[in-house]
């Protein structure tokens, strides 16, 4: 089992404690389930609330229904009366009529239009009017009230005035809202007896299902915990459902590879840097024991050039491998200014003509970039050497502006680079050849480099089709990004 970086506890901790203090103490799983039964609970609490209310609404509006029904029975019948409600008769038929329809807790009276109770039923009797007359024209008057009945209990009361042929009489019609208050009094322990018990369902089953939910991560976890420094060629285990745990997991294992990758990269480049440095101090050791032998043989000249050789080799040897982990930690920085891109390729042309080795040809336009001198001089320099090692008799040097960039072509009429290597040769202490051996002087970084450099400068280096040799070509921005219009001259 691996143990985290100090780096990596410190941010853990970090964040932990910027996090809420309860969730340093309670997990996804926890939480989840809290989440979702407080979610639930206010749901239920407002369809509870919502389900009370409509129960009452349709009882309340029943039982107007019912007295509204009870009234209209009995202005029909008093309408039909032969008989003045004023005299014995009449009276008597008003109260058949009323006890008739004082039916299912519904409570009558009738009064005149001077107030006085004509009929009621017997559950008032003698009771004084349960509301003031009212015209024709009022219509139906509803209001709840407590009436002297049952022990006072709250009624609902509508009022309504009959035109009747021996006058205008109120007729009163009353039912108790009792009914709505039990249906609501039995309903409330139902609901808060299933609240809770719902509650728990809900919290219980959340926790259980984002449990099962997060094993997959938890296999992923414990599989990255077991992973070392020695270990990265094994990958998490990828579920088989296309959700975010199963691309978390795609996620970590491309992770893994680029890690991997890295890592050997790494490695090759320790081994194949400390097999290039073994090289020159096994020279310049060899010379210093062959001199010390043989004192009487030695030729400090040729001793000192044969040092001054080896030195200068390792000497740029190291100074490449600094520039490229340099590179690898944070990137090349570019101190970009105006460089006239044509006047260090001319120098380099005037070198290499120098030197005299091979015929070179050279068609140079004029073309400023943003950049830095010193990083663009070494990138000519890495091209034009790596020219040299191949080219058989003839160099071949171009440089054009085209679409706002820079354009800068290498050719050699050497051996040329396969198709299929021409990704290769940018990798480092690559030599495709013993042409480029380290007899030459070569280091096999030159080209990487140059690749380096041109990322930095933002722009693409790469091996072309040629018919004869290899040619490279680099393509950079010939203003930096968000500027204006190339500069030229």
């Amino acid at each position: 089992m691996t143990v985290d970086p100090p780096q990596v506890r410190a941010a853990a901790g970090l964040d932990a404690d910027r996090a809420p203090w309860w969730q340093r103490f309670v997990g996804v799983r926890a939480r989840s389930a809290v989440a979702a039964s407080l979610i639930v609970a206010v749901a239920l609490a407002v369809a509870s609330g919502a389900l009370i209310l409509l129960l009452q609404r349709t009882l309340a509006d029943s039982i107007d229904a019912a007295v509204t029904d009870r009234i209209r029975e009995v202005a029909s019948q008093l309408q039909a009366l032969p008989d003045d409600p004023s005299t014995p008769a009449g009276a008597d038929a008003v109260g058949e009529v009323v006890r008739a329809a004082s039916r299912q807790g519904a409570v009558l009276q009738v009064l005149s239009s001077s107030g006085s109770v004509v009929g009621q039923s017997p559950q008032i009797e003698g009771e004084p009017p349960l509301a003031p007359p009212v015209a024709v024209a009022d219509g139906l008057l509803r209001e709840n009230r407590t009436l002297p009945v049952q022990e006072e209990e709250l009624f609902h009361l509508v009022s309504s005035a009959v035109d009747t042929p021996t006058g205008t009489y109120t007729v009163i019609a009353a039912q108790s809202l009792e009914p709505v208050d039990g249906s609501t009094s039995a309903v409330l322990p139902l609901l808060a007896t299933g609240y809770p018990i719902l509650l728990a369902i809900v919290g219980g089953s959340t926790f259980w299902l984002v449990g099962r939910s997060l094993r997959p991560v938890e296999a992923i976890r414990a599989k990255v915990a077991r992973i070392g420094g020695h270990q990265l060629g094994e990958r998490v285990p990828v579920p088989p459902t296309r959700d975010e745990v199963a691309r978390l997991a795609v996620t970590m294992n491309e992770m893994l590879d680029r890690l991997e990758a890295a890592q050997l990269a790494q490695r090759r480049f320790v081994a194949d840097a400390s097999h290039e440095l073994r090289s020159p101090v096994a020279t310049l050791k060899a010379s210093a024991e062959v001199a010390l032998l043989h004192p009487q043989q030695r030729d400090d000249t040729e001793l000192a050039e044969g040092f001054v050789a080896e030195a200068t080799r390792l000497e740029r040897l190291v100074n490449d491998l600094l520039l490229l982990a340099h590179a690898d930690e944070r990137g090349l920085p570019v101190e970009r200014r105006q460089v006239d891109l044509d006047d260090l390729l001319t120098a380099e042309l005037e070198r290499m003509r120098a030197i005299g080795s091979v015929e070179v040809t050279a068609r140079i336009e004029a073309v400023q970039i943003w950049g830095s001198p010193h990083q663009l001089a070494q990138l000519l320099r890495n091209l034009v050497d790596n020219a040299l090692s191949h080219a058989a008799s003839s160099i071949t040097l171009t440089l054009r502006a085209e679409g706002g960039k820079a354009v800068l072509e290498v050719l050699d009429d050497g051996p040329g680079i396969p198709p299929e290597l021409r990704e290769q040769v940018f990798d480092r202490f690559v030599r495709l050849d013993e042409s480029r051996g380290r007899a030459g002087g070569g280091t096999g970084l030159g080209l990487a480099i140059v690749r380096e450099i041109v990322h930095a400068h933002s722009g693409t280096v790469a091996v072309v089709d040629s018919d004869v040799g290899a040619a490279l070509r680099v393509v950079l921005p010939v203003t930096p990004p968000g500027s204006g219009a190339p500069a030229r001259r």
